[in-house]
């Protein structure tokens, strides 16, 4: 059930970015996913693993109890170059990067006139660039976007020094899981990896191929994503996969989207497209943590004025909060109702059945005055109003590596 449920997540995903099967990219471990067996669909223009022969669910479970391998190649990799590369990235995203310390990372989101979101991104100052990801079915959205930012940029001071580089002869390997440190170890033979912190980056060698690691991931576990040359890609592939070779309980084993889509969703991350697009807001999304308090107060960014609006007291109209339903999951559209006047007040964005919790678990948006924790509410799922209430995120207890 949870397996069919997410590939049709999948291809609702798929239909709103991309159309026809001759379009789609490969990464470089499209053959290395089919020979593991797994199930290939079309996602934001790539042909992307949905699940192997284990199944959604044990790749769920596998990844929250030992380690799983995710391939997440199809994001944009970039690198910002120049002396005012800070200046002119906080005049599009809402992080404070004056803030950020060489080796340590960042999630923010771009901007609108609006407010809006126009993507969430990974942000790492790298000493001499910032290093930068996006969201697959964002990155040519993003990239066309920066490059119309930075002739703005350039155009107000002609001494204005920034520039985009494209890093296309990179992959991106997550793996991810409480045993991911000590399995990651074994193969680092020149630093101590327990002395990284979550939300770090380092160069690092594994297993003798020179790597970019940054200490994160999108699933509430401890983890890392790994930055490899595309040509050493499936050799880095098959090292972590062949930890799990002489045990079917341990071990790094291959996970898809469906296992990522179900782990980020009991972590109460978003999905861009689903629970994030061009008219949220940071605030309504719940997601005000992402601005310090230099950059409400200076602004700067594009929609800062109605951002910072909506930062006061009973200044947003909508909220993102947690639902967890008393029956059938909710899927995406699923109307909200308030149970004593029957108004329609929020619509969920994304549900699933937890294969942790057991719960029938969503995300969605609701009026504020709704948003309380602990507030009951009825969810329409499949033509029935159903008992429901407004929960805490994350569903079920993240694992970030704190020291």
């Amino acid at each position: 059930m949870i397996s069919q449920n997410i590939i049709k997540i999948v291809q609702k995903s798929n239909n709103r970015y991309f159309s026809t099967s001759n379009e789609l990219k490969k990464t470089a471990l499209n053959e290395l996913h089919k020979e593991l067996g797994a199930k290939m669909v079309p996602f934001c223009g790539w042909e992307m693993p949905v699940q192997y022969p284990a199944g959604v669910m044990k790749e769920h479970l596998h990844v929250r109890k030992e380690s799983g391998l995710f391939d997440v190649s199809h994001m944009g990799q970039l690198r910002i170059h120049g002396k005012d590369r800070v200046k002119f990235f906080e005049s599009i995203v809402v992080a404070d990067l004056q803030a950020l310390q060489t080796g340590h990372s960042k999630l923010s989101v771009f901007t609108n006139e609006k407010g809006g979101i126009i993507d969430d991104t990974m942000i790492t100052n790298a000493g001499d660039s910032l290093y930068v990801v996006v969201n697959a079915g964002c990155a040519d959205k993003d990239i066309s976007h920066i490059n119309e930012k930075i002739k703005e940029f350039k155009s107000i001071n002609s001494s204005n020094d920034v520039s985009m580089e494209l890093l296309g002869d990179l992959s991106l390997i997550a793996i991810q899981g409480p045993a991911t440190e000590s399995i990651l170890q074994k193969l680092v033979k020149d630093q101590d990896i327990t002395t990284m912190e979550f939300m770090t980056q380092r160069p690092m060698t594994i297993a003798g191929i020179e790597c970019i690691v940054t200490r994160c991931g999108y699933t509430g576990e401890d983890g890392f994503e790994i930055s490899v040359p595309s040509k050493q890609a499936v050799h880095l592939a098959e090292i972590f996969l062949a930890t799990s070779k002489a045990s079917i309980e341990t071990g790094i084993k291959p996970a898809g989207l469906g296992a990522r889509d179900s782990l980020r969703l009991e972590a109460g991350l978003c999905l861009y497209g689903h629970d994030l697009n061009d008219d949220i807001t940071p605030i309504e999304a719940s997601l005000n943590w992402l601005i310090s308090k230099r950059r409400r107060e200076e602004g700067g960014f594009p929609g800062a004025s109605i951002i910072q609006k909506q930062l006061q007291k009973d200044g947003c109209p909508q909220k993102r909060v947690g639902v967890i339903v008393n029956g059938a999951p909710a899927r995406e559209g699923s109307l909200i109702f308030d149970p004593l006047t029957n108004q329609e007040i929020g619509k969920v964005t994304s549900g699933t059945l937890s294969p942790i919790t057991r719960q029938s678990i969503s995300m969605a948006y609701v009026k504020t005055p709704f948003s309380k924790i602990g507030t009951e509410v009825n969810v329409s799922v499949r033509g029935k109003s159903i008992p429901s209430i407004i929960s805490k995120m994350p569903f079920v207890p993240t694992n970030y590596k704190k020291l």
